[in-house]
């Protein structure tokens, strides 16, 4: 006898509630993969992107937030449910996308620091290699934690859960206080010296990691207070789950400020992408970059 092992969709179609969360995770899975995969292309495409150490981290980001859109397509549209235990789940390989999202996040705060305020010492040790090794330690630290917390039994499982929460506690901490301290240099240190990149990049990392922190945080703290008094609000999969959706937002989110924040970025993915898709057009009319 064949085993029935087809996965039910994430919603009956009883309401038009339903409905609307099918498609609205269709087009937000398509959107995000099509705003995010063209960053990542037009950066790719282009020699004098992939030699600024800011474009790496936006290349590693935008990696994320594509494959984070592609998640959508099985996370929104089937009855998925991550946890312990887990119904139909991936063992948060889909989900922690947004983990590499965080640790990248960070070190680009502190590489933008560092080039601004310690120039010297920033040209000097803060190399193109040194970048791409922090980028892959991302996706390394990431997912090697994850892959301990997949082969221990369910109650050590759950114990290296509550203590990653702990750290992720500690790193919002830190990009916080890291976000207000870009958001001053910006604003003062580089007022008077008119546009340039510096400035460019300043004012891309604080409006980002404002948006990723906004968009992400609501679930971030649901996690806590579920884990702490196991009350929280609970959904009955991960399309239902508000607060999840929230944080996958940022898939959508972040390449679209990237390429709002950044000429030479949207000039390129325009020249990679959008003007092979559809020829005969032009770009817009330039957009000012965030807290112009």
């Amino acid at each position: 006898m064949l085993l029935n092992t087809t996965i039910p969709l994430s919603v009956n179609f009883d309401s038009p509630e339903d409905f609307l969360i099918f498609i609205f995770h269709i087009l937000f899975a398509t959107s995000a993969v099509l705003v995010a995969g063209s960053v990542a292309v037009g950066i790719l495409s282009t020699r004098s992107l992939r030699g600024q150490n800011r474009f790496m981290f936006m290349l590693n980001t935008s990696i994320s937030d594509t494959l984070t859109g592609l998640s959508v397509y099985y996370l929104g549209l089937f009855d998925v449910q991550e946890g312990y235990p887990s119904r139909n789940g991936t063992f948060y390989i889909l989900p922690s996308f947004l983990g590499v999202n965080v640790l990248t996040f960070l070190f680009a705060q502190f590489d933008r620091y560092f080039a601004v305020c310690h120039p010297f010492f920033y040209n000097r040790y803060v190399t193109r290699s040194a970048v791409f090794a922090i980028c892959a330690f991302c996706w390394i630290y990431t997912y090697s934690i994850l892959t301990v917390q997949n082969m221990v039994p369910i109650s050590k499982a759950a114990q290296i859960n509550a203590f990653g929460v702990m750290t992720l506690q500690i790193i919002v901490l830190v990009k916080v206080t890291m976000t207000v301290k870009l958001y001053i240099i910006a604003r003062s240190h580089l007022v008077r010296e008119g546009p340039s990149a510096d400035r460019e990049s300043l004012r891309i990392i604080v409006f980002v990691v404002i948006s990723f922190l906004a968009l992400w945080c609501p679930s971030f703290v649901n996690i806590i207070v579920r884990q702490l008094t196991r009350k929280g609000l609970r959904s009955r999969n991960e399309a239902t789950n508000l607060f999840a959706t929230m944080a996958r937002l940022n898939a959508l989110v972040t390449p679209a400020v990237y390429i709002w924040g950044s000429p030479a970025l949207r000039a390129a993915v325009w020249t990679a992408v959008w003007r092979r898709v559809c020829p005969g057009r032009r770009p817009g009319g330039s957009l000012n970059p965030a807290f112009s």
